[in-house]
């Protein structure tokens, strides 16, 4: 048994960063005001000035209003909060359904004051898909997510710099370890940076450190160290390293491994917080 259609009035919302545009639109696609309303995010008063003319429209129409608000990334999220918080009736329409939709009765130009009239006109529509924003576990996991993936890509951009000063000072290197920035590599290059060093290590020392980072038999550290001095003695015959290609190895690994601790610790540290308190029962 479907649900009797209540007429409503449609509040369209166009998000920027410091403010919005406030259209009201009535069932019969006439706006309660010839201007927009505009909504300064900062100001107190005129965030509380946008509440009440939507509950003023509702007692003088008789009539639930419902406000749209298309989706801007992050300009939206406060102020849906907002009417959220003042009992409004207040969903999020995606920009690509408002892009669609061409055939309103709004002059077709790029203007904040029309495009709220225009999100008014399609919130007037029963058949508009929209929807809510999600719980707070989800957005916090979006918020976390965006920012891993963030740091994700700076720390690749430092993974390429890391490969192109080595190819220009020790180009044999690159072929030993099957990841260039996992623990034994970068251990090496840490330590080690130029072929020049590595020729020079002692080799019970260095292979040691081998089999510790990459925990192997020493058999196997020995080999691992047998390819480094021979790769460390073709450098000299093909290489051109210079003491600031040796320094920008060291500077990308360190921003490599920051950018490691801090994708691991962001998301660790936030769960600690968010695991509640345990209460301990005891015996007896």
């Amino acid at each position: 048994m479907s649900q009797t259609f209540k007429p409503f009035i449609s509040v369209g919302i166009d998000g920027a960063a410091d403010f919005s545009e406030m259209a009201i639109a009535l069932p019969s696609q006439q706006f309660l005001d010839k201007k927009t309303f505009r909504i300064y995010h900062l100001k107190p008063d005129s965030l509380a000035a946008a509440v009440e003319k939507i509950k003023k429209a509702e007692e003088l129409h008789s009539m639930k209003a419902h406000i749209f608000m298309e989706s801007t990334g992050i300009y939206h999220y406060p102020l849906f909060c907002y009417f959220k918080q003042a009992e409004l009736d207040v969903s999020v329409i995606n920009p690509l359904i408002t892009n669609s939709n061409k055939n309103l009765t709004i002059r077709k130009v790029k203007n904040d004051k029309f495009d709220a009239q225009k999100i008014a006109l399609m919130g007037l529509n029963p058949n508009l898909k929209v929807s809510n924003m999600p719980e707070e576990l989800v957005m916090n996991f979006r918020n976390l997510t965006r920012e891993y993936y963030h740091l994700s890509d700076i720390r690749a951009s430092y993974v390429l710099k890391l490969g192109a000063q080595l190819r220009i000072a020790f180009p044999q290197f690159k072929g030993i370890f099957s990841n260039l920035t996992g623990k034994t590599s970068l251990m090496v290059l840490k330590e080690y940076p130029s072929p020049e060093n590595l020729l020079q290590a002692d080799p019970d020392e260095l292979t040691n450190k081998i089999a510790i980072s990459s925990r192997r038999k020493l058999s196997t550290a020995k080999k691992k160290y047998d390819q480094l001095i021979q790769a460390a003695t073709q450098a000299r015959t093909f290489g051109s390293g210079v003491p600031t290609n040796f320094y920008l190895i060291q500077e990308f690994i360190s921003f490599i491994e920051f950018y490691d601790n801090k994708m691991d610790s962001s998301t660790d540290d936030f769960s600690c917080r968010r695991k509640p308190r345990r209460t301990l029962h005891r015996a007896g």
